[in-house]
This record gives structure tokens, sequence and C-alpha cells, in this order.
């Protein structure tokens, strides 16, 4: 792993932050947009959210797991606000105004925790499943398994908590086909886009964090994928 500076350590968990609350904010307005692909019920949120999942597991690659940590630590309380504020202002994808905000919504408020429930375990059952795989030679067992474990732990939770037996008969009817479909869409878009994708952001990430310390010798759990 990398050894940072404080000042470097901070630099990088405020980026990190930032794009994690950015995805969850666009997640939420996307996940409110449902359409039907091949005659199943799906949300167009399926392809946002793995990017999370994505940025998680390379910082636990390169920084370990309690950086990662930190990061879910910082994003829980915007993550619950932002949610309920999109859902608000957002509701089913339209923008209704900010007059909503002065009104308490009990439905919009299950939703918002749904999102933040599902996000702190996802992406805590994503850092501790990869944590214990990220050291094998193999480099891309580690993501694609952590991906498949913390998608299914946040796609579920989400939808059981804020669409069971819900006011909204669409979703409450729904919402067992629309997860396990987004499920699928979040699982297919992670193996076949991401994990590449991760493999070469690795080895650029590595190269350029290496520039930056002036550290010469690589962690055996560093080496760039491309090259095996």
């Amino acid at each position: 792993m990398f050894a940072l500076s404080s000042s470097q350590t901070r630099r990088l968990l405020a980026a990190l932050v930032t794009f994690h609350i950015l995805i969850i904010a666009a997640s939420n307005y996307l996940v409110q947009l449902p359409f039907t692909m091949f005659g199943w019920h799906t949300t167009w949120g399926a392809f946002s959210f793995p990017f999370i999942f994505l940025a998680t597991d390379l910082t636990v690659r390169l920084f370990g797991k309690e950086p990662a940590r930190a990061i879910i630590t910082r994003v829980m309380l915007p993550a619950l606000v932002i949610s309920y504020v999109v859902s608000v202002v957002f509701p089913r994808g339209s923008f209704a105004g900010l007059e909503g905000l002065g009104d308490w919504n009990l439905f919009v408020a299950r939703i918002a925790l749904a999102s933040f429930m599902a996000y702190v375990l996802g992406q805590l059952l994503d850092i501790h499943v990869f944590d214990r795989l990220r050291r094998l030679r193999l480099w891309w067992v580690a993501p694609a398994v952590s991906t498949l474990f913390g998608n299914l732990a946040d796609t579920f939770a989400f939808f059981s908590i804020a669409f069971h037996n819900s006011p909204d008969a669409f979703m409450a009817a729904n919402w067992p086909e629309i997860a396990w479909v987004d499920y699928v869409i979040k699982l297919g878009i992670s193996l076949l886009f991401f994990l590449p994708l991760y493999g070469l952001l690795l080895g650029w990430l590595s190269r350029r964090l290496m520039g930056r310390t002036g550290q010469t010798d690589r962690a055996p759990e560093l080496t760039t994928p491309i090259s095996r």
C-alpha cells in the first residue's frame, strides 16, 4: 500500500467523498425513472451506482480498508440528507420545486433511509470482502467477488426498505422484480465494463502514486493487472 502525507490523505479523502456524494445524488434521481428492458422492469439508477463500488475497491486496494471506511463515515450523513432532498425536489424524476422541503414527507423519508442503509451496508460488505481477497494473485477475484456481494446487499436493502408495502402501488407490486433486474444489470455492468476499467485505473494510479510518493518498489498486491 502507498504511504501518503497528511495533506495528500486529506485531498484524497475529500475527492472520494465528493465523488460518492455525487453518485448517490445521481442514483437517487435515476432510481425514480423506471423503464422496461426486454420485458423486465428496471430503473436507470442501475447504471450509475456501480461507480461507487469501483471507487471503493480501488481505495481498499491502494490504501487499505481504513481510508475506505473513513470515506463511508464522512458520506453517511450527507447521503441521508441528499437522498431526502432529491426525492422531494424531483419526485418521479420531475422537478417539483423547493416548496416541498418545508413539509415533512414520511414516504420520501423512508426512501432516503433506505438509500442510507443500503449504501452503508453495501459498502461495508464490499470493503470487508475485498480486503479478505485483495492479496490473491489473481487481481480480478477481489473486485469481482466483493462487487457481487456488495451490490446484492445494497440493491435488496434499498428496495425492500423503500417499497415493501409502499403507498406507491406500482413499486409495491413490482419491487422484487425491479430489484432482481437492477442487480443483474449492476453485476453485468460491473463485470463486463467496470472490472476491466478497474484494472486499467489500478495500473495508472499505481504509477502516478509512485511518482507522487517517491516509492520505487511496488507492493505485490499492486502489480499492474495488465502485465499479468
